[in-house]
């Protein structure tokens, strides 16, 4: 019988000794693995299993212990998928830390301007760690690269206009191929199936690439593009400044030597019709001016400090037009 008994306690003791040293060990595995490190982004391409995620992190040296993270995970009843997106994860973070963090993939919005053309969106894009600008650029420069990712016609040789601007969630570590899937996809929405799929849809982009630059005023969009119209019936160049800086690459005030000697296509003082492709991403509004230009005898505009633009017919018009820009400049007043 006292043997029973000292077997019994003995047992006893060992399950106990068991517990403490197993919830010993279990609470071990659960703190951090790299307490001095920094924080780091971690990106899943595609929505993840926990379990999946978990050994990745394990592996990437990020987590202790995948399979004690998915048990306490278990009693803490959390679980599920881990949605596609970029998470900060790592550095002092517990286990239990790392399940928070993997359920809040980080949102960051970033403007896309429609002034913008794509090198200098591939540049901001690069300051934000969405990969390298030159690999946004190698993408924009072979379109067969999205065939079949939308329903409308790519152009053959440049994404260049096409590359819709607008406000998109851009989390660190998104690919430059992704951006432009997102880029052409609002593109197709609000484009191409917005607009009942026009006609003549790569030189109304070319047209809306030019109004877009010129214009500060949706109301006077339209007008510009009745402008643009008008030269090319009457085979006047169009001697539009923003196409000379997209030639050089350089958003910069231009020079007289400029106007007369860069030999580009888009020096649009020295050569006649459209330029080959447009000059940047159009908004809406710009492409809807370009569909349905005003119709006008419209020749010339000159920009006065407010935004606003003064039309005219004849050159002579348009002197007196210059005239008043300089004179509300001189006084400092928009008009």
């Amino acid at each position: 019988m006292r043997k029973l008994r000292r077997f019994v306690v003995r047992l006893f003791a060992l399950t106990i000794l068991l517990a403490v040293g197993g919830g010993w060990w279990f609470s071990g595995q659960l703190k951090p693995l790299n307490p001095s490190d920094t924080p780091r982004y971690v990106r899943f391409e595609n929505p993840s299993s926990l379990g999946d995620a978990l050994t990745r992190l394990q592996n990437g040296k990020i987590l202790r212990n995948a399979t004690a993270t998915r048990l306490f995970a278990k009693w803490k009843r959390a679980g599920g998928t881990v949605r596609r997106g970029t998470y900060t994860l790592g550095g002092n973070m517990t286990a239990g830390e790392v399940l928070e963090a993997l359920k809040k993939p980080i949102r960051r919005m970033v403007r896309l301007p429609e002034t913008n053309w794509a090198q200098r969106t591939a540049n901001l894009l690069e300051k934000d760690e969405v990969g390298p600008a030159s690999k946004y650029m190698e993408l924009t420069k072979s379109p067969s690269e999205f065939n079949g990712s939308v329903s409308f016609p790519l152009p053959q040789t440049s994404l260049e206009g096409y590359l819709f601007p607008d406000t998109y969630d851009i989390p660190p570590l998104t690919t430059p191929k992704e951006v432009i899937r997102r880029q052409l996809a609002a593109f197709e929405q609000k484009i191409w199936k917005g607009l009942g799929e026009p006609k003549n849809l790569h030189r109304a982009i070319i047209i809306a690439s030019m109004v877009e630059m010129e214009v500060a005023r949706d109301s006077e969009r339209p007008i510009v593009a009745g402008v643009i119209e008008n030269r090319l019936k009457l085979g006047m160049p169009l001697q539009i400044d923003a196409a000379i800086n997209y030639g050089i690459q350089k958003w910069r005030p231009l020079t007289y030597d400029d106007y007369k000697h860069v030999d580009s296509p888009y020096n649009l003082y020295t050569h006649k019709g459209l330029p080959p492709g447009p000059i940047c991403s159009p908004s809406l509004k710009s492409i809807e001016a370009a569909l349905n230009p005003t119709k006008h005898n419209f020749l010339y505009y000159v920009a006065l400090p407010s935004g606003r633009s003064l039309f005219s017919a004849t050159y002579a018009e348009h002197l007196k037009n210059v005239q008043k820009r300089r004179d509300a400049i001189k006084r400092g007043t928009p008009e």
